[in-house]
């Protein structure tokens, strides 16, 4: 089933069981992808739908951490129960050693050899990961794999 379909489904079932908190967040998720689907002209295919589910988990974990410093448990624990509705849409996310391994061969692939080749490989990685890493995860891992940044 394709993602869409499995995120309206949920929401129906979370519509059915009143579990507000699946419904409202993935009513946020589906009202951002038709915000893009109409930004593009198009539909979405499942690399952007899964850009926007990470997008709303990396918002999510922004509000965290300014519930934590306004001193708002409340808030925090909601986010955190957002992030856990949102992560069951996402494929399990590569360990480091996965990532590190998949950016090794992609440099020794590409024959990249410093900070010009950055964005190639990150580029070729980001392809390769299909929503199962954070960018600024494949960030870091490109920049201390490339020997010049050692």
């Amino acid at each position: 089933m394709e993602l869409k379909a499995q995120i309206e489904s949920g929401l129906k079932d979370a519509m059915r069981a009143g579990d507000d908190v699946k419904k409202r967040t993935l009513r946020m998720v589906l009202a951002s992808s038709k915000m893009a689907e109409i930004d593009k002209g198009s539909p979405l295919d499942e690399l952007a739908l899964m850009a926007i589910l990470q997008k709303e988990i990396k918002s999510r974990r922004e509000s965290i951490q300014e519930a934590i410093k306004a001193n708002r448990p409340d808030l925090e624990q909601a986010s955190q129960a957002e992030i856990a509705v949102l992560e069951t849409y996402l494929p399990q996310p590569f360990s480091d050693a996965e990532l590190q391994d998949l950016v090794k061969s992609v440099v020794a692939e590409l024959g990249a050899t410093g900070p010009a080749d950055v964005g190639r490989v990150i580029k070729a990685v980001m392809a390769r990961v299909l929503g199962r890493a954070p960018g600024d995860k494949v960030s870091q891992a490109v920049r201390a794999s490339l020997p010049i940044y050692k």
